[in-house]
């Protein structure tokens, strides 16, 4: 499987080569002569994914030791590189446009795909936990879980980790669960992401943060520092880069489980979650980047979406401005800088916590957006004020490191 890795990620850097060759001989400026900057030569032919596809008997031909990859898992090598290829060169519907696809260093294609399981013609077999993949043989599995009935499994992705290897089933299910009608809501929230908590919501509810990179910053840099110590491609440089690839792997399944619990427990308690739009790669450029990237408000809105779509919940995104400024009472505007975490309304009187305002303002919000009626939090200005801020304690996973 490390071998097949390494000749995909070859195939993958002479492809982009071609790509990115035929792009420099074939582009002109329109006020100036390509001959200026552009090589001289004659022009080659249209490529893509079509033309290298056909390629592949001539590439097998010339270099034999890729027959003996599975035909269709090099197709869709081809096939993720002319995603990447499109996303760069055609913009979105908002005129964005991804970033230049890479040439891939030793080590860096860690993954490659059976497009079809447990068919007549499929490459990839799964059958009583044993995983039988075509010319590399067969293999046990650990299921984490059992294969729930009535699923047609579709594709099979074999994944390479710092711990070991995996295989990753998609499956395709027809029953999908129709989403909550507008007028079944009963319960509804907002919820306002930070930096001091992970989310406080229009109810009057918080989550901590559990800061799983900051608490491991130490040993990550002391494994970093014996890391920088060796001699880059020795045994040793290998054996301390797989203990910080370790760590790192062990802080991401911590957080992936921790915006779990969260996005489950929302979901348990409300069937509308109203939460802002944020533009989350513009704030990791601030001073709080370290801080932004370790809570991974974007990951988790991702969770929250996908849980709230299988239990067919809504979720709904507002426009996130002002919603600190404005009060959730009179609607007035206080302005205020990023310290202040306290909301004192000079015209109403309101003093509540800045991040409960926010929640307030965000539910309204979303009520707005879906046509119903504005509740607020369903409290009275006095409960509010009187009330403080409850933390919500989750089941934390087993993240000391």
């Amino acid at each position: 499987m490390e071998w097949w890795l390494e000749l995909l990620r070859r195939h993958w850097n002479y492809a982009l080569g071609q790509r990115l060759n035929w792009l420099h001989r074939t582009r002109s400026p329109i006020d100036r002569c390509s001959l200026v900057s552009e090589p001289i030569g004659e022009i080659p032919e249209p490529v893509s994914y079509y033309t290298q596809q056909a390629a592949l008997k001539e590439t097998k031909r010339l270099f034999p030791e890729y027959k003996k990859i599975y035909a269709e898992t090099q197709q869709v090598n081809l096939q993720r590189l002319n995603k990447a290829w499109d996303r760069w060169r055609k913009p979105d519907a908002s005129g964005k446009r991804g970033g230049r696809p890479r040439f891939k260093k030793t080590g860096e294609l860690r993954s490659f795909v059976f497009p079809r399981v447990n068919s007549s013609k499929a490459g990839a077999h799964l059958i009583d936990g044993v995983l039988k993949l075509s010319r590399i043989g067969s293999m046990p599995v650990i299921m984490h879980r059992p294969l729930p009935r009535g699923f047609t499994l579709k594709q099979c992705t074999i994944v390479r980790k710092a711990d070991g290897w995996y295989c990753c089933l998609s499956m395709k299910d027809d029953t999908v669960p129709e989403i909550l009608p507008i007028d079944s809501v009963k319960t509804a929230v907002g919820i306002d992401v930070g930096l001091e908590k992970f989310l406080t919501t229009s109810d009057g509810e918080a989550v901590s943060i559990p800061k799983f990179y900051r608490k491991a910053q130490d040993k990550l840099a002391q494994a970093q520092k014996v890391m920088s110590r060796r001699v880059k491609g020795s045994k040793n440089w290998k054996k301390a880069k797989h203990k910080v690839a370790l760590l790192h792997l062990h802080l991401t399944r911590c957080r992936k489980e921790f915006h779990y619990q969260v996005a489950h427990w929302l979901c348990n308690k409300y069937d509308l979650i109203a939460h802002e739009d944020l533009n989350i790669k513009g704030l990791a450029r601030s001073k709080l980047a370290k801080s932004i990237h370790d809570a991974a408000w974007g990951a988790f809105l991702e969770i929250l979406q996908a849980v709230a779509v299988k239990r067919g919940l809504l979720v709904q995104e507002v426009n996130p401005r002002g919603t600190s400024i404005e009060c959730f009472n009179c609607g007035s505007r206080v302005e205020k800088s990023l310290s202040e975490r306290v909301h004192c309304c000079l015209c109403c009187q309101v003093k509540i916590d800045r991040d409960w305002n926010s929640g307030i303002n965000i539910l309204n919000r979303g009520l707005m957006a879906v046509g119903l009626p504005l509740n607020g939090c369903g409290k009275s200005i006095q409960d509010i004020e009187e009330q403080q801020v409850s933390y919500v304690s989750l089941r934390s996973p087993h993240h000391n490191l």
